[in-house]
């Protein structure tokens, strides 16, 4: 391998959201040093990425992600890190190697990890990873009510630090379904305003209808019921404006219930940017059916067994030593998590739940399910509800509005989502297709070619 050549190429700076507990510079201070026991004494979000010599350091929470290539120039190889597989797809091009490029070749690191890649040529070491979030798991009480108050006041905390670093005069959009996540995000985001500026009114809720669709009543109930008609707006879009085959270019994933979900807020997003064009920062309540497993199992090859016996199986998937654990995806909202952050991404907001911060997480985690609802999958269904509940109304006084749950695809577009439901196969052929196509012009023989042989290097590439 060529000595002398700086081999990690960074397309990413470090990234925070709702941060405690660290500076950014003391958290990539911490990666740089593979130090977990700092990570793991931070709340909130965080994406980084350092060099330690030969080995690169890379972590992350759940609500930013991060992404790497591992390219081969100069007789050795170079780690390409960014957050998004086109990106990395960019970088190749201009490099000229655009034809090594295999989306699949990329890696999403899994969050709650630090990962160590060791660049020291050809075969290329495997990763090694240390994980910094280990809660405490069914420790806390079965009291639904204790277990609600306790949940929701470490949401309140983390909504409220995330709404304190936002400048005072800025206005916060919230997706709302009227759903038990985005309703309790609403009025814990409207008390957090209301200590920290006075002004309540900052918040505005906006629900999609795609034609038909239960959400849109649904939420018009509960404002009315609450009192804050003035601060909702419906968002009528027509059924056909829905983009599928857009929805997975964005998120770069095929997993079928994240692309229903990303076209869906693709298409509230665009219409509150048309309407909003300087709106910056947005709330949604992602994360909350994950921490308290709130999943229909007739959906999946789930029994509750296998929900209750892994804790984190929600949040992280399998778990990076199982079968099923993908490389390129991680598991779980760990890569679920884009299909949030991508369409809020692309048109220009700042997104944030306070359900996917770990200390949220930790609390729900502390509850004793197998305790709480013994083997019961009907149980299971209806305690999200009981437990946020429970919690809103410990922490707000309020008695929230309470709805069965619907899947977010499903309550905006109503009798038209049976229509549009699509299959893994169709998602993943159509992925597959979009880089094809995007990959042929890489492989002209005709175009710009760079072999990794080369001995070209430029003065950018030398190491200081």
């Amino acid at each position: 391998m060529l000595e002398g050549v700086e081999r990690l190429v960074n397309l990413v700076e470090t990234r925070t959201s709702a941060l405690t507990g660290c500076t950014p510079y003391q958290i990539n201070e911490a990666v740089r040093g593979c130090d977990t026991d700092t990570l793991s004494r931070t709340d909130g979000h965080f994406a980084a990425v350092e060099r330690h010599g030969k080995t690169v350091r890379l972590a992350r929470t759940i609500g930013i992600p991060l992404r790497y290539l591992v390219a081969k120039m100069y007789h050795g190889p170079f780690l390409v890190v960014g957050q998004r597989m086109d990106q990395l797809f960019d970088w190749c091009r201009q490099e000229q190697i655009g034809w090594q490029f295999d989306p699949m070749y990329t890696r999403m690191i899994p969050a709650h990890y630090l990962v160590e890649i060791d660049q020291i040529g050809c075969p290329d070491p495997s990763p090694r990873y240390h994980r910094f979030f280990n809660p405490p798991i069914a420790e806390g009480t079965a009291d639904i009510e204790e277990a609600g108050a306790a949940y929701v006041a470490a949401t309140y905390s983390a909504l409220k630090t995330w709404i304190a670093a936002i400048p005072a005069d800025e206005p916060i959009a919230l997706a709302f379904s009227g759903g038990v996540d985005s309703t309790s995000v609403f009025l814990l985001a409207r008390k957090a305003l209301n200590e920290l500026c006075g002004n309540p009114d900052r918040l505005r809720a906006f629900t999609l209808d795609l034609g038909g669709g239960r959400d849109a009543r649904q939420a018009a109930e509960v404002v009315r019921k609450l009192g804050l008609e003035q601060h909702w707006e419906a968002v009528q879009v027509p059924a056909e404006r829905l983009d599928l085959e857009s929805a997975i270019r964005v998120i770069e994933d095929y997993h079928p219930l994240d692309v229903e979900c990303a076209a869906v807020s693709l298409c509230l997003l665009d219409a509150i940017r048309q309407r909003y064009p300087s709106l910056k920062y947005l709330l949604d309540g992602d994360g909350g059916d994950e921490n308290l497993k709130s999943y229909p199992l007739e959906d999946s090859d789930l029994t509750i067994s296998s929900v209750l016996r892994n804790p984190m199986l929600y949040q992280e998937g399998w778990g990076i030593d199982a079968i099923k654990h993908s490389l390129t995806y991680s598991g779980g909202l760990s890569r679920g998590y884009v299909r949030t952050y991508a369409p809020a991404h692309r048109y220009g907001f700042e997104a944030f739940s306070p359900y996917t911060v770990r200390s949220v997480i930790a609390q729900a985690l502390a509850i004793p399910f197998e305790k709480v609802i013994g083997d019961s999958s009907d149980r299971l269904a209806t305690l999200k509800q009981d437990v946020v509940s429970a919690g809103i109304k410990a922490v707000t006084g309020e008695a929230m509005p309470v709805f069965p749950k619907m899947r977010f695809q499903e309550g905006a577009g109503g009798e038209s989502y049976r229509q549009w439901r699509v299959s893994k196969s169709w998602c993943r052929q159509v992925f597959l297709r979009q880089w094809e196509e995007r990959l042929r012009e890489a492989w002209n023989p005709e175009s710009p070619r760079r072999s990794g042989n080369e001995m070209t290097v430029t003065e950018s590439t030398l190491v200081v």
